[in-house]
């Protein structure tokens, strides 16, 4: 009975015909390359080389799932005092 049940279930389903992904930003957004932080230096004031140099390694390794987004953003904007805080530059996202 059970058997019948999963049977019916799975000729109902439809197939999966299409799978798409994002490889590294590429097909979709790239959502904090270049452009993206070239934004952020001119609207939070930042060095735009400073901030360049500082943002390979650490980004590397927040993608590779061992920074968590605190700890790439203490290394590449807030390891010096700022005059907005990490709310702010996180609202201004949005807007």
């Amino acid at each position: 009975m059970m058997q019948a049940a999963e049977d019916e279930t799975m000729q109902k389903a439809t197939p999966i015909t299409c799978l798409f992904v994002d490889i590294g930003g590429v097909l979709l957004t790239d959502g904090w390359g270049r452009e993206s932080r070239k934004l952020a230096v001119a609207r939070f004031k930042l060095d735009a080389a400073e901030m360049e140099d500082r943002h390979l390694i650490p980004w590397n390794t927040y993608q590779d799932g061992k920074f968590t987004l605190d700890d790439y953003l203490d290394r590449v904007i807030f390891y010096e005092e700022r005059p907005f805080n990490r709310a702010a530059s996180m609202l201004s996202r949005n807007g």
